[in-house]
């Protein structure tokens, strides 16, 4: 099963992807870990503005689906079946991942909440203001670099959406409920 996540940040993707990784078993494709590897090359602050642009030039110089394009080139060879993309923020890598017959799942929760679990797990690219977080997700919603983000679409074409307002427990009935209606595909 090929499942791609998406969301807005703070959300959980994260601990969704955590669940499928040490639960069910699949290996976790990680888009982050790969911005941070290419910020790192280039000497620059890991922050979230640097991330976006490294992404940005990375669909920029190899095709808007770049990021999927490379996971799943990966996962071929290394023959892995059950596979989960995090960080699916691009029209095209969405549609990329459904013409590879992959599931897109959308992971929301109410802003205030996000913002409040971003500041609890300390990334260096969270460290920010609510009204940053407010702006950063505004232009990370639809960005108008052809090759930037494009959240509010991609969360659109999802094939499902959890809503995570609530407990750890109830987020995960949430994914065992995603797993019984598109664990076949």
């Amino acid at each position: 099963m090929l499942i791609g996540i998406t969301g807005t940040d703070g959300a959980g993707k994260g601990t969704v992807v955590d669940y499928l990784v040490k639960r069910k078993g699949f290996v976790h494709y990680h888009g982050r870990k790969l911005f941070i590897e290419k910020i790192e090359e280039q000497g620059l602050e890991n922050n979230r503005a640097n991330m976006r642009i490294v992404a940005n030039k990375i669909r920029e110089e190899h095709g808007n689906d770049a990021i999927v394009v490379l996971f799943l080139e990966q996962a071929k060879k290394q023959g892995d079946k059950n596979i989960v993309i995090d960080s699916v923020r691009a029209y095209a890598e969405a549609e990329t991942l459904k013409a590879n017959e992959g599931v897109l799942l959308a992971v929301d929760a109410e802003q205030k909440l996000r913002y409040e679990r971003i500041q609890t797990r300390k990334s260096s690219s969270d460290q920010v203001s609510f009204s940053e977080f407010v702006s950063h997700e505004k232009l990370e919603m639809d960005d108008p670099n052809p090759h930037g983000m494009q959240k509010a679409k991609v969360m659109k074409m999802a094939d499902y959406t959890i809503e995570n307002n609530g407990t750890l427990e109830e987020l995960h009935q949430k994914i065992e409920e995603f797993l019984e209606k598109y664990g076949d595909k």
